[in-house]
Formats: C-alpha cells, structure tokens, sequence
C-alpha cells in the first residue's frame, strides 16, 4: 500500500465526552479501522484524537466520532487535515 493513498487528520470533540469511555471506545473503533494514531483527554474537557490510514476508513472514524460511545453527548467535531502520514505505528489512548 502506497503511503502517498494515507491521510493524516485530528478530531476535537466537544460535548459530554469525558468519563464515558470515548478514549477506550475511540481505540477499539480505530484499530477496527485499521487506522494509527492516539486520542487524549483534555484539560478543557474535549477529547483530542490524531488518525492515519484510509480516508474511507478515516471518514467511517469522524461518523463514528460524532456519535461516540453510548454515554457521550458529542456536541461538536472540529476535523483538520493534517500533514505528514507515517507517524504513528499503533492507536493508542494518552492520559
């Protein structure tokens, strides 16, 4: 698979979105994706994620998001592509 195919993006989602599982949650839907990357809460209260992979796979994260586990209230998806692809080797969850 040619990298050059791979896009980079980050998500901040806003919205009841800590203490709901969404980092966990997050993981799992990613590497079911196929997609590389991390996600992290932050201190103002949003979830912060950065993914690589297929954009069709990217796409399917960002619908996913703006859903997120059951218990979140996602209010708001700020999305941006970003640069570079081969960043990131596994998803994981940041503190």
């Amino acid at each position: 698979m040619e990298n050059s195919e791979k896009k980079r993006i980050s998500i901040r989602v806003h919205g009841k979105v800590q203490g709901v599982f969404f980092r966990a949650s997050t993981q799992e839907k990613a590497r079911e994706l196929g997609l590389a990357g991390f996600v992290q809460n932050e201190p103002d209260g949003t979830v912060y994620l950065e993914a690589e992979g297929e954009p069709d796979a990217l796409q399917k994260l960002k619908e996913w998001a703006q859903e997120g586990p059951i218990h979140a209230r996602v209010e708001n998806l700020e999305v941006q592509e970003l640069e570079g692809v081969g960043v990131f080797d596994t998803f994981e969850q940041r503190r």
